[in-house]
């Protein structure tokens, strides 16, 4: 559990860094856009190379593959809810209007947005501890925590709230989602080899989900033309971290 909770701290640290550079100075979208697109090539690799990979070991195609859709449809599901109630808006629009520092709680919205990404990859990254430490996906999740966090505070910051605030409230995010590896960790521990896969396939599932929904659009949409060398540099990185 002790590794859980350092890989979870590791993780989620890039959430108060993200929110100390962010409520101080604002980068633009286009170098948040590129750390996107790092993160995702880097996701994708190490979803491919050890979280689905060990699934489809464990459980074969069927368990793993049902496992992939349930998470899938989960954040789907869980995400369109919270886009409804929360902010109206898809994800990538919400950090669209929060780097251009517009007002009325855009920065609450996004910090709720942040999370039910996180949770997942969270959870995830506690999940694949069962087999050995993941360092491809531990640096995979906190290259993704950092720059929606960056961008969450900079909008926080444009709603008059201090700098010690805002960094107050991701580092409560950041505690939450620590917790998430440690559980991860914990129930993922006590499953045998065809329920675990099912939850790997489950947390990869709802992780490439998130990556399609949010990551990846904001990246390519405001990271050009640098976002495609960027998610080949993060798939590179952490192909190799794997091998």
């Amino acid at each position: 559990m002790l590794t859980a909770l350092l890989y979870g701290l590791a993780a989620s640290s890039a959430l108060v860094i993200g929110a100390a550079i962010g409520s101080r100075w604002t980068l633009s979208k286009h170098i948040t856009s590129i750390l996107l697109a790092f993160a995702s090539g880097a996701l994708i690799s190490a979803l491919a190379f050890e979280l689905f990979e060990e699934a489809f070991e464990l459980g074969g195609a069927t368990r793993s593959g049902l496992g992939l859709l349930a998470g899938a449809v989960t954040f789907i599901v869980v995400d369109t809810m919270l886009d409804k109630r929360v902010a109206g808006k898809a994800g990538p629009d919400e950090r669209e209007v929060a780097a251009s520092g517009a007002s009325g709680g855009v920065g609450w919205a996004l910090l709720a947005a942040v999370t039910l990404d996180g949770v997942p990859e969270n959870l995830a990254l506690g999940v694949s501890l069962v087999e050995g430490a993941s360092l491809t996906l531990l640096i995979a999740i906190f290259f993704s925590n950092l720059p929606e966090a960056l961008v969450g505070a900079t909008a926080m910051r444009s709603e008059e709230r201090s700098a010690a605030a805002v960094i107050g409230i991701w580092v409560v995010c950041a505690g939450f989602l620590t917790v998430a590896v440690v559980l991860g960790r914990a129930f993922g521990g006590s499953m045998s080899p065809e329920l675990l896969a099912l939850a790997l396939g489950f947390a990869g599932g709802a992780v490439l989900a998130s990556l399609a929904d949010t990551l990846m659009p904001e990246a390519f949409e405001h990271g050009r033309p640098w976002n495609a060398l960027a998610t080949c540099a993060g798939f590179f990185l952490s192909y190799v971290l794997a091998a």
